[in-house]
């Protein structure tokens, strides 16, 4: 994960290309049906204008403290006065605004009442932008680049990205050895051939591919598709509150949404292309820069409207993260039983094991991250005190049950963690319902209790010398040890 620190020691510098909008907002409260229609009446109290579209990640990259250079085409007109007023008020904004003759700037407007968006009105143009304003573009686009870190592309669909203009500056950024990150629009994405990486939502890429994205399989197959269509380094699908999908050219792997709570999703996928290449500035590590988006995006759907996460709330959100994962993850039977019905309708391939995990160690990690990679969801049955005492002898749990389960939650291959008081998990597996049943290497040609419930019996061999009962037996070793030098330095000292 990236330092905050160096985040502050170097400024990141990102070139911004697309469809520039003004989003306009009339805040107010509603309390009355109109007579004249059956509508809401809404009493405006205020009126903001922000910058929209590609000016939405223009403003995310601020919060994060870059340096950005944009470049767009507008309409001669009074919301084209605005959009260049809005942008010269922060001095880490620069930027190149072409105007063309007939041709509308984009205004989207909304109506909020009570923090509910009642009404949205836009006005704007939707046509390619013509033949000379592509050279414009085009011609500002290779007299700055080489200043520039990388190059984010925001298609909104409005006409500023056309084919031949995207065609002409993937070729240019490709000689420059410069990124390009796109958040896509429409089902034709031939036309980002070349990319560094396209930010599609699910139904964006459900669109592209002509198939539904419902479990893992289909998943892996439309990021395959993507990468190949568009000749992409790597393939990205954002998929809401499951996280982000990546293939790499190797592997797939989903990184899970760490959004807390959902209040508005407005300008997400804004959030996430801004600081994806906000992150890649400083580490070319995709899954790092993915958590990070992953994080800034939790930060902005907690707002209301377009909204932005600066450094210090995401940092802070990152720290609030790790608390609240470990807390969530430690579940009653009762409750997971509910969520487990609600992950098999969603197609999660659900993993169950057990054990008495007292001194978490190597083995026990290597264990679980290996048992995770049979499916989607790792839970953890963990035996109480009282169980173990029954297995292990009087001597035995070494940690409570409630910091054992507290550091098993804190690992990240562990899902969630539920504590039996039974002497098997056959009351969980029969709950639960797991697909796959993990136990060790020594269960080999034994019988694995619930064994018979699962469509799945795997057994993982463990990391030799690795056991609790080895580590106790080392530290009853120098116990011992340092006893008998203590009693020898007694008797030495007497003789003395």
């Amino acid at each position: 994960m990236l330092e905050f620190t160096n985040a502050r020691n170097k400024q990141a510098k990102i070139l911004v290309l697309g469809d520039l909008m003004i989003d306009h907002y009339l805040w107010g409260t509603c309390d009355r049906i109109s007579p004249e229609a059956p509508v809401q009446v809404v009493d405006i109290k205020n009126e903001t204008a922000l910058l929209g579209g590609a000016g939405n990640v223009v403003n995310n990259l601020l919060a994060l403290e870059a340096k950005v250079h944009v470049i767009s085409v507008l309409g001669f007109d009074e919301i084209a006065k605005e959009l260049s007023a809005l942008l010269g008020k922060n001095e880490n904004i620069s930027f190149d605004l072409i105007q063309e003759e007939d041709r509308k700037s984009s205004k989207k407007s909304r109506v909020m009442a009570s923090h509910s968006q009642i009404l949205r009105f836009d006005n704007e143009s939707k046509e390619n932008i013509n033949k000379t304003s592509e050279e414009k573009v085009l011609e500002c686009f290779k007299a700055c680049l080489d200043d520039y870190d990388l190059v984010l592309l925001s298609d909104y669909g409005k006409g500023v990205l056309t084919k031949a203009l995207l065609k002409d500056i993937l070729i240019f950024a490709k000689t420059k050895n410069k990124k390009v990150l796109i958040d896509p629009k429409g089902k034709d994405f031939v036309k980002y051939k070349g990319a560094y990486l396209l930010t599609p939502n699910k139904k964006e890429a459900e669109l592209v591919c002509d198939f539904e994205i419902r479990n893992k399989e289909s998943l892996e197959h439309a990021l395959k598709k993507i990468k190949d269509l568009a000749e992409l380094e790597k393939s990205l699908i954002t998929l809401s509150e499951d996280g982000i999908g990546l293939y790499d050219g190797k592997k797939v792997q989903t990184c899970k949404s760490l959004a807390l709570e959902v209040y508005d999703v407005t300008g997400a996928g804004d959030t996430v292309l801004a600081a994806l290449g906000f992150y890649l500035c400083f580490d070319d590590d995709i899954l790092s820069a993915i958590n990070f988006a992953n994080l800034a995006a939790g930060v902005v759907v907690a707002k209301l409207g377009s909204a932005s996460a600066n450094l210090d709330e995401i940092r802070t959100y990152q720290e609030n993260i790790s608390k609240e994962h470990i807390e969530n993850s430690i579940k009653s039977l009762k409750e997971l039983a509910k969520i487990t019905k609600r992950l098999k309708k969603a197609k999660q391939k659900i993993v169950f094991t057990n054990g008495c995990f007292d001194i978490l160690h190597k083995g026990h990690i290597s264990y679980l991250q290996k048992a995770k990679s049979f499916g989607d969801i790792l839970i953890i049955g963990l035996n109480c005190d009282a169980s173990v005492r029954r297995l292990k002898g009087n001597t035995r749990p070494i940690n409570c049950q409630d910091d054992r389960a507290f550091c098993l939650g804190a690992l990240e291959s562990v899902d969630y963690v539920v504590i039996f008081g039974e002497d098997t998990p056959l009351k969980l597996i029969e709950t639960l319902k797991p697909d796959v049943l993990v136990k060790g290497g020594d269960y080999k040609n034994k019988n694995v209790v619930g064994s018979e419930l699962v469509s799945d019996l795997r057994l993982v061999d463990f990391v030799d010398g690795k056991s609790t009962t080895s580590i106790i037996e080392k530290i009853g070793h120098l116990e011992h040890s340092s006893n008998r030098e203590n009693t020898a330095n007694k008797e030495n000292t007497k003789k003395e």
